[in-house]
């Protein structure tokens, strides 16, 4: 996925995301690499992927996340519900993990003040 995750990106990426879900056979790997901007809405949308695979006996990962997304979902403590199994079940915690700079006092995080770009989503099957 490229460009901002939120409430009218995330209303038109909705229906593809759960076609993509239901062609594959055990799990959809997102790559959330590009994705500039992301809000709760976006969030919601992938939150919802997340419970509507859990109901078919599927997983949706994230392979790769940009910085927003990454935060964001580290906000909340929600990486791990993306993460591969092993990632967060199996393999010890990183001591050396990379942090972001703490924001400046005013500052809101990961908020673009120009919006409207549109998020593009290309499907493929996990390898």
């Amino acid at each position: 996925m490229r460009g901002e995750l939120d409430l009218v990106s995330g209303e038109q990426i909705r229906g593809r995301l759960v076609e993509a879900l239901t062609a594959s056979p055990n799990r959809l790997e997102l790559d959330l690499s590009g994705v500039s901007f992301c809000d709760c809405a976006g969030l919601n949308v992938l939150l919802e992927l997340r419970h509507r695979a859990l109901s078919q006996g599927k997983t949706v990962t994230i392979r790769a996340a940009s910085p927003v997304v990454d935060r964001l979902l580290d906000l909340i403590g929600a990486q791990k519900l993306f993460a591969p199994e092993r990632s967060w079940c199996t393999e010890p915690a990183s001591s050396g993990a990379a942090s972001l700079p703490s924001p400046k006092p005013g500052a809101s995080p990961g908020v673009k003040a120009q919006r409207g770009r549109h998020l593009s989503v290309r499907v493929s099957e996990p390898a």
